[in-house]
């Protein structure tokens, strides 16, 4: 029977996994928190996550290619890349960059040794820079065409197999499977094949690795998934548009029973026109920061950064250019967001991680809820620190009886550079003002307020 003999022919090519990936060294063993809403090592670590879309990663680059995005990306404080098995960009039909396509036939169920040899290269050179692959196991348009190029390959039996044979290949490296692929799911069959694959990782892996679900522009999977049992956190694609307001989505998901953690999973991109139109303007590292602070302090676990650049590996001289395209990836690499998102990781870690809370009644007055200006905050939930992220310079009042502690250590964190000026230690009172200081590179700023007694180091401090 052709599931028997594609099993048998999984466990033939797990043996000829290269050593770095078959002996993998200790695994990440990420798991959900216990409180429903991060991730977590399986020694109570917090886990950042913090994330590329590099799409295409495996189809069109080579070990070399690979190597200097991975090494730039573990540099810059990532922990995630997001890239696709089965590619977006006729990723059946096209040869990778070795000349090899994925399956043989374009069946599911006959997958090509030389082609996941090399994607084999690329997990394990990741897992070696300390960095987890978000991976889906394919894009959606093989099982949902729409304006894709497909072709449909997946049944909801092939995708079981294949979901199987692929966790089984690479389950003791450091994976997160992502189900889904920018697709909606339409009918029952699009259900059931990621059903199918998600069902079949699990056959493979057990719980030891983590599923989402990466949906469709300005959606979530929890409107797709949220009751599918495989299921352990949310994904949102809040789209490529200015001042989306993703806090929103995040806030929707936050609230949902049962409870699950959620992220933002593709925002807009850097480099990328408003809204797929250039007439709108180009997104830029302010966008990106504004998406990432209102995301995380919404409640997010996470935060993906993206670059319209680097998904596709813009690479002009081989014609793999996209409409808006317009600078090759490796220049792509020195925007300045992908540098910033690191320094939101490292204010998000120079506090209390997992006991943070969003929590919008620390501001007083107008949130600005709906434009680029909004206010978003966080707290821990003993109120041992709040951040408050400030968009466009505006003064703002701010409820500080809900901290804990007499006294309130105050800062101002500069997202551009990582850098952070104490302000005062100030009595506790319902309505204090702040007034965010000047800086000729940007507005933004992320008001950090401590309880003085914890005595905790700068934000972002090392």
């Amino acid at each position: 029977m052709k599931t028997a003999h594609h099993l048998l022919l999984g466990a033939s090519l797990l043996a000829t996994l290269p050593a770095a990936l078959s002996a993998a060294s200790t695994p990440m063993h990420l798991r959900v928190s216990d409180n429903q809403r991060f991730l977590q090592h399986a020694d109570g670590r917090p886990f950042f996550w913090l994330a590329d879309t590099c799409w295409e990663l495996f189809h069109r680059c080579s070990r070399e290619d690979a190597a200097l995005l991975l090494e730039d990306r573990a540099k810059k404080g990532f922990t995630v890349i997001q890239a696709v098995a089965l590619a977006e960009e006729d990723g059946l039909n096209t040869p990778n960059v070795y000349g090899d396509r994925p399956l043989d036939d374009n069946d599911p169920t006959r997958p090509n040794e030389k082609y996941f040899a090399h994607v084999d290269w690329i997990v394990a050179k990741a897992n070696s820079l300390g960095l987890a692959l978000g991976m889906l196991p394919t894009w959606g348009d093989k099982y949902n065409r729409g304006g894709g190029k497909g072709p449909e390959v997946f049944t909801p039996a092939n995708a079981r197999t294949y979901g199987e044979w692929l966790a089984r290949r690479y389950a003791k490296a450091d994976i997160i499977w992502i189900v889904g692929g920018d697709r909606a799911l339409t009918s029952e069959s699009h259900v059931l094949v990621n059903r199918g694959l998600a069902e079949g990782i699990r056959a493979a892996v057990g719980r030891a690795q983590l599923i989402t679900f990466h949906p469709p522009g300005q959606r979530s999977s929890s409107l797709y998934v949220h009751a599918e049992p495989w299921l352990d956190f949310h994904m949102i694609q809040s789209g490529h548009r200015r001042d989306k307001d993703n806090y929103e989505m995040i806030a929707h998901d936050y609230a949902l029973m049962p409870r699950r953690p959620v992220v933002e999973g593709e925002p807009g991109y850097e480099d990328h026109p408003n809204f797929f139109n250039p007439n709108r303007g180009w997104l830029d590292e302010h966008d990106v920061r504004k998406s990432c602070y209102w995301a995380l302090f919404a409640g997010s676990l996470g935060y993906t950064y993206g670059c319209h650049d680097i998904w596709l590996f813009c690479t002009p001289e081989k014609g793999w250019v996209k409409s808006w395209s317009r600078t090759p990836w490796r220049e792509a690499l020195k925007f300045p967001g992908s540098a910033q998102v690191g320094h939101a990781r490292r204010l998000m870690e120079s506090r209390p991680f997992l006991t943070r809370v969003p929590d919008q009644s620390l501001i007083v007055g107008d949130a600005w809820i709906g434009t680029g200006d909004h206010l978003r905050a966080t707290r821990d939930e003993s109120g041992s620190y709040a951040l408050i992220y400030v968009p466009s310079g505006q003064h703002l009042k701010v409820n500080l009886t809900k901290l804990s502690g007499e006294k309130v250590r105050a800062w101002w964190f500069n997202p551009r550079d990582g850098a952070a000026s104490r302000i005062d230690e100030i009595a506790k009172t319902a309505e204090a003002e702040f007034k965010p200081p000047f800086d000729a590179r940007g507005r933004d700023w992320v008001l950090v307020l401590d309880d003085a007694a914890k005595n905790f180091p700068p934000p972002a401090a090392k």
